[in-house]
């Protein structure tokens, strides 16, 4: 009894984890493996979670999902012999994206999970707890039949499913699966529950909307403690291109001198800091004076991941609502005090939403070297808006992308989905923003890399010499995985004799 009890909170507390993570104050891979070691030991699992990617599901919150599932497969002990994962993709159809066989490492499964692209048909839950059962728990997808092998099924779903969940759902719980239900949104909360096992309180959560999800975190911070966890630097059970830092029970990768950390946090490239930045800031009187202010935190939270300098980053500031209003032009404020302290400053200025209006500004002025723009800098556009443009903003987002420049687009509220797709770069999924709240803007902010890198030409020398040296990286790397493995499996021989 107390082994099912230990193994339920812990499943219950990974679930918290994978929400919680993105808004999370401990770092989420320390947290994952606070988790993970728990307070007591688990027994070897099966793990499949059946991901709702239907139409209702936006592609920012489909990625927020993905989240979910990387920092839960960070905090498990992954391998043949302990945890396996498996990930079931479901909207009108069901997709099987990662098999219990598939992968036998936290990389390879949390490269698997970045690849994983919504459905965006119906909702057919039932159909998805069918698949689990009779797919992909089955042998040949690599599940376990031996005994003492726990079988465990995590569903995110935010709507009410089109078929019938509460029959399969009681003949999966029968057959020895826990069944976990995380609703969000306007989730039916009879049917999480149809589909939970016992005791529900401890397998049904509920969260607002995907970016409200920090309800969850005190509930975590709460029921969990951190126990003793490896180094996983020296264990090698880590995927940093180039350095690995331990910290506290996890890890941080870092890069070489001269090159950057990448958005995935683990790979590097060599990019230059040097970038045109232009924030296009919705100020029109329905985003009010009180969200105003944590627009400007927004901004000034961006602003801290840039390097701002006289060689760097320069950024300009342009607010519109009926019309356009330039704060300062790029290159006027050289270092992120005097840029932050300029936002600080800026007065809202209410009335409509012109931002086909903003766009073309940005097109004809902005960006133009009596504006401050430098000749062969990389140019971004960075627009934030709240709701519907009250002018046409399709030539100008064309021309903007057409010049070359890397437009972001950030919604929240009753922003128009089309119309941030039609500002963003592609891909639209790296450049395309929203959440529903401003209060969850700080998210987004996390979310949002200005990375400018230039691609190589294999043909230079100079190309060819940092591809040498990006080789010889990756092969110390490997030979000091290959010594920790080899520690490892010594110090295993010296227990058996």
């Amino acid at each position: 009894m107390t082994s099912l009890v230990c193994r339920v909170s812990l499943l219950a507390g990974l679930m918290l984890l994978g929400i919680a993570g993105a808004h999370a104050t401990v770092e989420p891979r320390t947290a994952a493996a606070m988790v993970a070691a728990g307070l007591c030991n688990s027994q070897p699992t099966d793990i499949v979670f059946l991901v709702d990617s239907s139409r209702s599901v936006r592609p920012s919150e489909f990625e927020q999902v993905k989240v979910f599932l990387t920092k839960v497969i960070e905090g498990l002990d992954i391998g043949p012999d302990s945890t396996r994962v498996g990930v079931v993709n479901y909207a009108s159809r069901v997709k099987n994206e990662v098999s219990l066989k598939s992968h036998r490492t936290k990389a390879g499964l949390i490269k698997a999970v970045s690849k994983i692209e919504p459905l965006s048909t119906g909702t057919m839950t039932g159909l998805a707890i069918q698949f689990a059962m009779n797919v992909a728990f089955s042998e040949a997808e690599g599940g376990r039949k031996s005994a003492g092998i726990n079988k465990v099924v995590i569903i995110v779903t935010d709507g009410r499913p089109q078929d019938n969940v509460r029959d399969i759902a009681a003949k999966a719980r029968e057959s020895g699966i826990e069944m976990f239900a995380i609703g969000v949104g306007r989730v039916d909360m009879n049917t999480l529950r149809q589909m939970a096992s016992e005791p529900l309180e401890e397998h049904v959560d509920y969260v607002e909307s995907y970016s409200l999800i920090e309800k969850l975190i005190k509930k975590f911070q709460e029921a969990y403690a951190a126990g003793a966890v490896s180094d996983l630097c020296v264990t090698g059970d880590h995927d940093c291109e180039q350095v690995c830092i331990s910290t506290p029970g996890s890890f941080k990768c870092a890069c070489n001198e001269g090159y950057t950390l990448m958005d995935d946090g683990r790979s590097c490239s060599a990019c230059s800091s040097a970038t045109d930045v232009v924030f296009l800031i919705d100020g029109s009187k329905s985003v009010r004076p009180e969200n105003f202010e944590l627009v400007k935190k927004w901004i000034n939270q961006i602003v801290d991941k840039l390097d701002v300098s006289e060689t760097g980053a320069h950024v300009g500031l342009v607010q519109y609502s009926s019309s356009v209003k330039q704060e300062f032009p790029l290159g006027r404020h050289n270092n992120k005090k005097d840029v932050k302290e300029a936002v600080k400053k800026m007065p809202y200025m209410e009335r409509g939403t012109m931002t086909g209006q903003a766009l073309r500004y940005l097109l004809d002025n902005s960006f133009t070297p009596s504006q401050g723009a430098r000749p062969g800098v990389t140019k971004v556009g960075i627009v934030f808006t709240d709701g519907r443009s009250q002018d046409y903003i399709g030539d100008a987002a064309k021309k903007a992308k057409e010049n070359g420049f890397k437009m972001y687009a950030v919604g929240v509220g009753n922003a128009v989905e089309d119309e941030l797709r039609e500002i963003a770069s592609e891909p639209i999924s790296d450049h395309y923003f929203y959440t529903a709240d401003f209060k969850t803007m700080n998210q987004i902010a996390k979310k949002l890399q200005i990375n400018v890198c230039q691609e190589e030409d294999p043909c230079e020398c100079d190309s060819v010499v940092k591809f040498q040296k990006k080789i010889e990286d990756a092969l110390q790397a490997l030979t000091k995985k290959l010594e920790a493995v080899t520690k490892r499996i010594a110090a295993l021989e010296n227990k058996i004799v």
